[in-house]
């Protein structure tokens, strides 16, 4: 601040990650986007919440107090599906721990509240986001209320932030009192009169769906058909003393111009220098040679929560603008010739999944590729292909991979298989990892993901390419444990898949009910909000260990957790000596497990003179 001359800031950030200025980071991004509107921002990154001095060290802010939790809920950053602790934190330093609290807002905004009393805080993140209705919390198990209530906090700047934070700026700066910024797309802001409220959708109250999960089950549905920015209603839901938090519809989404123009700002792409003595940020190193090309995923799977936060309407960078960030990879000293992904949420979406969404918005009550791809879908991935072939002619880079992820569906629905070539020619080493997360029709059902039958058609055509192009490549399945309405019969269907493909992952994705999706909804509730029909739920800690260990038959550790979940599942001919079977009889498998034990030697006169 001294050497800019500033005698305070504009804005103080608080952060629950270390502070590292690269657009993966949405600290990073929306500090860039003030500053590059003449706005003075400070980080407060990883202040410590037991210190009220730890978020005054700027002083007041002029405008106010942006917070965010950080790049992660801070729940998920710290506690894994089983709730236990974390050993190690990626967003800061050194990859220790402790250096957030749990519910990382409510407990900044409450912080912040201590000493200013009425300066104005805007939460943002994925938390605020994520949380900015009455939502689930797994980890207390119970239903809570928006997280503007609880922290003390004025507005939630929610989804991308971009358009959003600068209204409310340049409202702030021009001297409107931040009780009266109410009308903001892409805001949740807290209403004591219901006459201010307009052409609004009223919810559930939050004492009718503590009390009734069917109530709460229609108030997330009717949320869940409003997330796009065209189309989306104006939704209020009631608290007690005529309260009313209200979400106003989503910021649009940005064009590609406006996307170039975010992600041109002058980011210095790595973390702070003071974190260097600590060997720098983790997190850092996945992305930090990695480019985002688009935001936004019309795949619609029931466990993802970026319909709430990005939207389904994808939105792309220009070719030209990725190209710059490439060719600036190549002038780095660390830079080893390898691009690392080229994607977003899923990586072969370069364009709205359909043109009547850029004028209607999505279809509400429809999905683009489930339970089949809808006949409107525009599959095309000849710019992504395009976009490839010109990072891979840049001098300096050697190779360009893939790994945030392709929709297998969207790649078959494309009648061309120029992008299947493409892939297997250039973007694969060795191994791909896709996501059919399940096989069974009633939990691909409750997850939105297509037949198993799409991913079998998949696989075959993938090794076809590979032969065609000599090259020997696998398929590395993402498989998903206990998801809504996954019971145990199920779950040894998919134990008998990995059993019939030789495969055994070494990693179970275990379903974690985060807030804001739909399977979570269902967790909870037991309905699937789309229907209102019951849904079975797996939910104690030991049901979702059986079903985990049923993936990972092999492993003898499990032995006892695999043979009681056949038992349970009625499939006790899983157990026996075919090969069919999951299992060896208990006495069988002791046996083999245990080492053979040395005979000793018989007491003969001739051993006895060895001895001696």
């Amino acid at each position: 601040m001294l050497e800019r001359g500033w005698d305070r800031v504009d804005f103080a950030y608080v952060t629950g990650d270390a502070y590292v200025d690269h657009p993966s980071f949405g600290t990073a991004v929306i500090s860039r986007v003030l500053e590059s509107r003449g706005y003075r921002v400070g980080i407060i990154s990883q202040p410590d919440w037991r210190d009220p001095e730890s978020i005054a060290v700027f002083g007041e802010p002029r405008l106010g107090f942006l917070v965010s939790a950080g790049n992660m809920d801070s729940m998920v950053n710290h506690y894994s599906v089983s709730r236990k602790r974390r050993r190690t934190d990626a967003y800061t330093p050194g990859g220790g721990t402790g250096k957030r609290p749990d519910y990382a807002c409510v407990v900044y905004g409450n912080l912040i509240r201590q000493t200013y009393k009425k300066t104005p805080v805007i939460l943002g993140g994925i938390e605020a986001s994520l949380r900015r209705l009455a939502h689930y919390d797994y980890w207390s198990d119970r239903l809570k209320r928006s997280v503007l209530l609880d922290s003390g906090a004025d507005i939630i700047s929610y989804g991308m932030g971009e358009r959003s934070i600068v209204e409310i700026a340049d409202a702030l700066d021009a001297g409107i009192p931040v009780n009266e910024l109410t009308y903001i797309d892409g805001t949740v802001v807290k209403v004591k009169d219901r006459d201010r409220i307009y052409d609004a959708v009223y919810l559930p109250s939050f004492e009718e769906i503590r009390a009734e999960k069917k109530a709460y089950a229609r108030s997330f549905y009717t949320q869940y058909l409003n997330t796009d920015a065209r189309n989306a209603r104006r939704l209020a839901e009631p608290y007690q003393d005529h309260l009313y938090v209200v979400q106003n519809p989503p910021a649009m989404p940005l064009d590609t111009a406006e996307m170039d123009d975010v992600y041109d700002l002058p980011y210095t792409r790595t973390y702070h220098p003071d974190y260097e003595e600590k060997g720098g940020v983790p997190a850092i190193s996945e992305i930090r040679f990695s480019l985002i090309s688009s935001r936004g995923c019309f795949g619609g799977c029931s466990f993802c929560a970026l319909t709430f936060h990005q939207g389904r309407t994808v939105q792309v960078r220009s070719h030209a603008s990725l190209l710059k960030e490439a060719e600036g990879f190549t002038r780095e000293p660390d830079f080893k010739g390898y691009i690392h992904d080229v994607g977003g949420p899923t990586a072969d979406f370069r364009h709205p999944s359909c043109k009547k969404q850029l004028e209607h918005g999505v279809c509400k009550e429809r999905q683009c590729l489930f339970p089949k791809p809808c006949r409107n879908l525009d599959a095309d991935h000849s710019d992504y292909v395009s976009l490839l072939k010109k990072l891979r002619d840049i001098p300096g880079v050697k190779k360009v991979f893939i790994r945030s992820g392709i929709r297998f569906d969207y790649l078959l629905a494309d009648k061309r298989r120029e992008f299947l070539e493409e892939l297997c020619r250039y973007h694969v080493s060795g191994q791909l990892k896709v996501a059919p997360e399940h096989v069974a029709p009633e939990v691909l059902r409750r997850m939105g993901k297509p037949e198993h039958r799409v991913y079998e058609q998949f696989t075959r055509e993938f090794e076809k390419m590979n032969r065609r192009i000599g090259k020997e490549q696998y398929l590395v399945p993402y498989l998903m444990s206990s998801h809504p309405g996954c019971t145990m019969t199920e779950a040894v269907r998919l134990a008998e898949y990995c059993r019939d493909l030789g495969y055994m992952p070494e990693q179970v994705q275990d379903f974690y009910p985060t807030p804001s999706t739909l399977s979570t909804c269902m967790y909870y509730t037991g309905l699937d909000p789309r229907t209102m029909e019951p849904v079975y739920v797996p939910r104690s800690p030991h049901e979702k260990a059986l079903q985990r260990a049923l993936i990972q038959y092999r492993d003898p550790k499990l032995y006892d957790l695999v043979c009681e979940a056949l038992q349970r599942a009625g499939r006790m001919d899983l157990v026996g000596y075919g090969e069919k079977c999951l299992i060896r009889p208990r006495r069988t498998a002791k046996y083999e497990t245990q080492k053979p034990k040395k005979k000793k030697p018989k007491k003969t006169i001739r051993n006895l003179h060895k001895k001696k």
